[in-house]
């Protein structure tokens, strides 16, 4: 539905020239929840809009539903335009009017008659669980609330395409959690594919089934959100997802604390990750039955990923240095990947991934 052809955008401040987005390809299917997520200064909001061209590529091309917009004509593409609403991090509301007024707006120029407008606006309120808001103003909502009706706004021209630029990120963890269970009913709904630009990857974990990673302007990993939460392969994802799956906060606090962190001459402290039917299977009993090597679980944590659980532990292993390395190739052969973070000798973790050995 969108496609993006060697992409590049760059600026010219004073003698300066910057690359804000570098040679970037990519494909978004019809009905995707597509999330784009990279720190500030990524590029991940400049490429978002070249979607809808408010911002012209350098070089490359755009194509919604296979037709090129850098091709168009300016009506051409105001036409075009239509089929893709567009919500911000602040809202964007006009605060001198009232939420029925600041929805009505977009169909200033639709050819509808009053009333069809007065249903319409009406119809995307109830929508957006606004409907008792007609009359209030921006000064009066939640902050919520006013990006629900930047939403209804954004569907006004019934798009296929929803672009979502930081969406959520002035929003508290509880009203951004509802935002997004708002978009995912919006997109089961009505069938949209929605484009999510944000620097957190919790937020690509509850509603993304597809993820692209940005660095520097260039995409350094993109694919199934499943696949980039249980095998990320650049060093930045990784940080992400351990961010978004509170691993490292975990372990900060485990070697922070001397009863858990200190070892004894048989232990080590260790990291299971698991994808799928592995988190229903009872391995850890398996490893004292079969080697001896009984498991003290300091962390554990599973989330549902598009329907699929995927699952992380922190552990002390303790046990014969040979019946423990028994012990990770039996995990690795039921698709269990082993980091062995820390052993009693060392004073701090390591991130080594020793699969089925020590």
């Amino acid at each position: 539905m969108i496609e993006l052809r060697n992409i590049s955008v760059t600026f010219q401040q004073k003698n300066k020239t910057i690359a804000a987005v570098k040679q970037v390809d990519l494909r978004i299917g019809k009905g995707d929840v597509y999330g784009i997520v990279g720190y500030s200064g990524a590029g991940k909001s400049t490429l978002v809009r070249v979607i809808n061209l408010l911002q012209k590529p350098s070089e490359g091309e755009v194509l919604i539903n296979g037709i090129q917009l850098n091709k168009l004509k300016p009506k051409e593409l105001r036409q075009e335009r239509k089929s893709i609403g567009m919500i911000f991090q602040h809202f964007n509301l006009m605060d001198a009017r009232t939420i029925f007024d600041n929805v009505d707006f977009s169909l200033k120029y639709s050819g509808k008659t009053k009333q069809e407008r007065y249903q319409k606006v009406t119809e995307l309120l109830e929508l957006v669980g606004l409907s008792d808001k007609h009359q209030a103003y921006p000064s009066q909502l939640s902050g919520g609330q006013k990006q629900r009706v930047a939403i209804a706004r954004a569907l006004a021209n019934d798009p296929t395409i929803l672009l979502c630029d930081e969406a959520t990120s002035a929003l508290d963890p509880k009203t951004t959690l509802q935002i997004l269970d708002l978009l995912k009913e919006l997109n089961r709904k009505l069938g949209l594919t929605i484009v999510l630009i944000t620097h957190e990857m919790q937020v690509v974990k509850e509603i993304c089934n597809k993820v692209a990673v940005m660095e520097n302007g260039e995409i350094i990993e993109k694919g199934e959100s499943v696949q980039i939460f249980s095998q990320p392969q650049q060093p930045l994802t990784k940080d992400f997802i351990r961010t978004a799956l509170h691993v490292d906060q975990a372990l900060t606090t485990i070697l922070n604390h001397q009863k858990f962190s200190k070892l004894a001459p048989n232990e080590i402290l260790a990291e299971f990750a698991y994808v799928g039917d592995e988190t229903s299977e009872p391995l850890i009993t398996q490893l004292y039955s079969r080697y001896q090597v009984s498991t003290n679980i300091l962390y554990g944590n599973v989330e549902i990923l598009q329907e699929v659980p995927i699952g992380r532990l922190i552990v002390r292993l303790t046990g014969e240095q040979h019946q423990r390395k028994k012990a990770l190739e039996f995990l690795q052969q039921h698709q269990v990947e082993a980091t062995i973070l820390k052993r009693p000798e060392q004073s701090s973790p390591i991130r080594l991934v020793e699969r089925g050995g020590e």
